[in-house]
């Protein structure tokens, strides 16, 4: 048996923080390809332009994650790449790949691959509704855009990255139009998810919130 959280919603919600937050109370191992699939890219020195090879590479990559008493280890085609998928090389490296159809639909069959067996929980923008649609547990978050922007500019800040808070603001607001009208994936809140509005709550509180969303999915038993 495996227990499955999803967590759904726009950019600067905080979707990130708690599903890393969660997946270490928890012990669920926090299935994230994105990073992974931008190393191999790095690694293979592919840009953004060169199509073919991009869906070549989503058609023989290799991703394994094991969580060992709550340590998350990451393995690309059989290397331990825990600690490069967070250089800043890769998360520097902005990347476009999802809008390629083919390569959406062969990281959706891998990260339903990683996920069966497994306590697990994912976030994205459309995990509830399409990757993981039979997801024991189904979060939305949202928030104002004007927080979430004011969010990620602070973050920017902290990074060293020159943006003003009315370009960070545009550019969420084109994020959130292109998300919601994927060809294949597009953002929306499914039927039965729960909605969390973050734009007054701290971190911890929304933590606490999904925790006893979880709680109370499973019987009062953590995983």
């Amino acid at each position: 048996m495996s227990f499955i959280v999803a967590i759904d919603g726009p950019a600067g919600t905080g979707k990130g923080t708690i599903t890393k937050l969660i997946a270490k109370d928890f012990g669920l191992i926090n299935i994230d390809t994105g990073a992974t699939y931008r190393l191999e890219m790095i690694n293979q020195n592919v840009s953004i332009n060169e199509k073919d090879k991009i869906i070549k590479i989503s058609e023989t990559i290799k991703i394994d994650i094991k969580n060992n008493e709550g340590i998350q280890t990451i393995f690309l085609n059989g290397e331990d790449v825990t600690d490069k998928i967070r250089s800043k090389e890769v998360t520097a490296l902005v990347s476009q790949v999802s809008a390629i159809v083919e390569v959406r639909l062969n990281m959706v069959k891998l990260q339903r691959k990683l996920a069966e067996g497994k306590d697990v929980i994912m976030e994205g923008r459309d995990i509830t509704t399409y990757v993981l649609p039979n997801a024991d547990v189904k979060i939305y978050l949202d928030a104002d855009v004007k927080e979430r922007a004011r969010r990620r500019y602070k973050e920017n800040l902290e990074k060293g990255i020159n943006m003003t808070y009315e370009e960070v603001l545009e550019k969420i607001k084109i994020r959130d139009h292109n998300d919601s009208n994927k060809e294949i994936g597009s953002l929306k809140i499914a039927e039965d998810a729960i909605v969390i509005d973050t734009t007054y709550l701290t971190i911890e509180q929304v933590k606490e919130k999904v925790a006893d969303i979880i709680n109370k999915a499973k019987g009062g038993q953590q995983c």
